[in-house]
Formats: structure tokens, C-alpha cells, sequence
């Protein structure tokens, strides 16, 4: 690629991008001064630079019955249950993210379920890995 730099539209690009990834690359265009087709070419040139990594989008999960949200600080018991708790992890649906830590714990989770119920089952099986410790949301501030 020709140009790797990102300049300020760039950024003002993505900061687009980051208040609705909706927008078509016209409305975009509007507001950064460029054609449809040039802020088409500076995303792309964006997503080759793994600046722009993929999309996503926000929910409510409560409206399909995730009422519990917790977190989940993991202490492994040895370090070779690492890669095996990052299986699990992967193939756990009620995992909404998991990250690698240094300092208290190895392993932070945010975690979505049912009910309580759901949310035992889970806390049973992390045991196999490790203690943990667990924090249950009470309300989304931000």
C-alpha cells in the first residue's frame, strides 16, 4: 500500500465509524468533505492497516432472556490448565469476553446468562480450571 500514514480524516473517519457503523460512506463523505468512493478507499485502507479489525453492534441481551451479567475474576491452578481453559472459554456461549490479566487473577470473564441456574453450571465447570471470584452487575452505567 502506497500511503500507510492516517491522517486526521482518517480519524475522523473512524470516530464516524465508532458513533454508528451504519453510516454509508456518502453520509460519511458529507461530513469529512470526500466522495463516497474516497472514504470507501481510506475504510479499506483502514481495515488493511488492522486499524479497523471488523464490526459490531450493541444489544440488549435481557430482551432475549440473558438477565444475569456477571464478571468473572479466574485464578488458573496451574500453568498447564492455561490452554485448556482458553478451549473452554471459546466454546463457552455465555462467555461474552475473556482476558489474559496480570495482577489479580489470570483471567477476567463477562459473563451472560439465564438465570442463576445457568450461571451455578458455569461456576462448576470454571472449578475444573481454577477458583475464581465472582462480581454480579447491578446496572450498566456506561
Amino acid at each position: 500500500m502506497a500511503n500507510q500514514a492516517i491522517d486526521e480524516i482518517d480519524l475522523r473517519i473512524l470516530h464516524a465509524l465508532l458513533d454508528n457503523a451504519l453510516l454509508t460512506h456518502k453520509e460519511i463523505g458529507e461530513n469529512v468533505h470526500l466522495s463516497g468512493q474516497a472514504v470507501g478507499a481510506r475504510i479499506r485502507k483502514l481495515q488493511d492497516l488492522g486499524v479497523i479489525e471488523g464490526y459490531t453492534l450493541r444489544w440488549n441481551p435481557e430482551k432475549i432472556g440473558l438477565h444475569i451479567h456477571a464478571f468473572l475474576t479466574v485464578f488458573i491452578y496451574a500453568n498447564q490448565s492455561h490452554q485448556a481453559f482458553r478451549n473452554f472459554v471459546q466454546l463457552t456461549e455465555s462467555v461474552m469476553e475473556a482476558h489474559r490479566v496480570g495482577g489479580e487473577g489470570c483471567y477476567w470473564l463477562r459473563i451472560r446468562t439465564n438465570d442463576s441456574s445457568e450461571l451455578n453450571k458455569l461456576l462448576e465447570e470454571v472449578l475444573r480450571y481454577g477458583n475464581y471470584r465472582l462480581s454480579i452487575s447491578i446496572e450498566n452505567v456506561k
